[in-house]
């Protein structure tokens, strides 16, 4: 497999790199979440990357839809089918998480919300209404490391078994084993950590920058990078803390779906993977 880190793109189409949660405000809420800021890369590590080339289409990214199912990993499914993944990344709750949650309820979309440590013990009660309303909640480790930094399997463990812990605590059941990587850094080894552990590794095929607590984008904005680039088999990334989101995403689902979108869970692109 191989994982360019210096991954060529197009002269008229911008290079997306969508990195981790938003800087800015709930610091005392988003304090673990942001514990490893600094980010220094290795040489054996890259942060997920894609290059739109063509609108409706899928995008590029670092490593091929082939290379990833060596490790069980994912970022979109290869499929002409208008099917839509929709993922939710969730470092803290600053209000918006119960407005997303009746937007799915309302259109019977069911979503993968991937949690550290500190949104689960927090938010039971959110956690449970997840569940008991049919979405996935995946691994999006204790303390949001950069996981590429990791380099034994025991120190891999603790990051997703606390995690883990936290969820069968409060559901009284086990986790799926869906993982989602900090910042989307990530490397061979950790794929291959993940992977021996149970775990589907997911990146995305579409996301924008919706993190930034202080420069939120409009919903004009939203909407002219989510509906130009959606694309059959996509894993659409959004953060739950975005109060863009939560306002627009009843409309925004009621558009995908008059585009002819259907949503599927991330179990089901696994089962037919």
């Amino acid at each position: 497999m191989k994982l360019n880190l210096k991954y060529i793109g197009y002269a008229k189409l911008p290079l997306l790199f969508v990195g981790a949660f938003f800087l800015g405000a709930f610091a005392g809420k988003a304090a673990t979440y942001f514990s490893n800021q600094t980010i220094e890369t290795s040489a054996e590590s890259t942060s997920w990357g894609l290059s739109f080339q063509e609108e409706g289409k899928r995008p590029v990214g670092n490593a091929t839809i082939e290379e990833l199912k060596e490790y069980d990993a994912y970022y979109a499914k290869n499929t002409e089918e208008k099917i839509i993944y929709l993922t939710f990344d969730a470092g803290y709750e600053n209000g918006n998480m119960p407005a997303i949650l009746d937007a799915l309820k309302k259109h019977n979309v069911p979503a993968t919300f991937f949690v550290v440590g500190n949104f689960i013990s927090d938010n039971p009660d959110l956690i449970k209404r997840m569940v008991a309303e049919g979405h996935t909640v995946g691994n999006h480790t204790m303390t949001h490391p950069n996981m590429s930094k990791i380099s034994t399997q025991e120190d891999f463990a603790k990051e997703l078994g606390g995690v883990e812990e936290l969820y069968k605590e409060i559901t009284g059941t086990e986790m799926t084993k869906f993982y989602r990587p900090p910042q989307g850094i990530y490397s061979k080894t950790n794929l291959s950590m993940a992977k021996e552990r149970g775990y589907h590794t997911f990146f995305w095929s579409l996301a924008y920058v919706d993190w930034y607590q202080d420069k939120q984008p409009s919903k004009e904005e939203a909407f002219e990078k989510l509906l130009k680039r959606i694309h059959p088999g996509a894993v659409v990334l959004l953060h739950s803390t975005s109060s863009t989101n939560a306002q627009i995403l009843d409309e925004l689902l009621g558009k995908w779906e008059e585009m002819g979108y259907q949503f599927q869970s991330l179990s089901q692109l696994v089962s037919e993977a």
